[in-house]
């Protein structure tokens, strides 16, 4: 039997099977072996120990699409980042860094921007001219309001999404508009996993419907963008791809170099200088790793 991993604590893993329910399992010993664990998020086939309490034992996990270390997840098709308009003022920094985090795994992102009934309109233009204006899909909402709610259910059908997202922005009241049915679904997650020991907080898939899950990561603060070079930085700004190729310098590192066709389209407004100003201070702290 084929299902999906929506959680895993202590060695038991639970696995969503579509008409069937939530089964509680253990992997088998061969995957230790072979140091392979099992993400939330995998595809895995199951033997049914119990249909009637619903225990299995994991014994095959499928092909993963993508991995991500933090939050430890697989099969991810997309990520919905979500912050406020206002109430708190959008962390930009953050949120590319995020955006570089996903654009190294290949993951689209869709942003969406909570608190569109208390925001100003400049505020919501500005976010648009920095992130419409490099290909990012923005979604303005307000969950007080249920305004937009419903299009970002469109983005999340029929697939597995990543949550994530600073605390105080609405998050989890959109996370609850999106899923009234999820909760009975979840309900008989709850029950299963309700034992002491189980109760710390971590990332759970939750069904939507029978083929879209999202997962909510645990609010994030800080983000260090530090596993990988300096030179591959200028890679994950989408909107430095049309200008590659055109600054005098062959390697140019779009930082200091003179006649820089980066640094031109910033000064000319084609590049936000929002994201220009993140992209230096991630490069600088790349470049900074190295000496330590």
């Amino acid at each position: 039997m084929q299902g999906k991993i929506v959680k895993g604590i202590a060695g038991f893993y639970y696995v969503h099977v579509a008409e069937s329910g939530i089964y509680e399992c253990k992997a088998k010993g061969i995957f230790r072996k072979e140091k392979i664990k099992p993400l939330v998020g995998d595809d895995v086939e199951i033997d049914i120990l119990d249909e009637v309490e619903k225990l299995g034992n994991i014994n095959r996990i499928l092909p993963r699409s993508n991995e991500l270390i933090r939050p430890a997840v697989a099969n991810v098709d997309q990520a919905l980042v979500v912050f406020a308009v206002t109430e708190p003022e959008p962390h930009f920094n953050l949120l590319d860094r995020f955006l570089v985090m996903m654009e190294r795994k290949d993951i689209p992102v869709i942003l969406c921007f909570n608190k569109k009934d208390i925001a100003t309109q400049p505020s919501i233009r500005k976010i648009q001219e920095i992130y419409e204006k490099c290909g990012y899909q923005v979604i303005f909402t307000s969950a007080a309001e249920e305004e937009n709610i419903d299009q970002i259910g469109q983005v999340l059908k029929g697939k597995t999404t990543t949550v994530a997202g600073p605390s105080g922005v609405g998050k989890s009241s959109i996370i609850n508009i999106l899923q009234p049915e999820a909760k009975m679904e979840t309900g008989s997650i709850s029950k299963k996993i309700a034992r002491g020991k189980h109760t710390t907080r971590h990332t759970e898939l939750i069904p939507i419907d029978e083929s879209s899950y999202i997962m909510d990561t645990p609010g994030f603060s800080s983000l260090y963008v530090n596993d990988f070079e300096k030179e591959e930085l200028k890679e994950y700004f989408r909107e430095f791809q049309p200008y590659e190729g055109q600054c005098r310098f062959q390697e140019c590192t779009h930082t200091h170099e003179p006649q820089c066709a980066v640094k031109q389209a910033v000064e000319a407004g084609k590049i936000h200088e929002v994201r220009y100003k993140d992209y230096l201070e991630m490069y600088r702290e790349l470049e900074n790793k190295r000496r330590y």
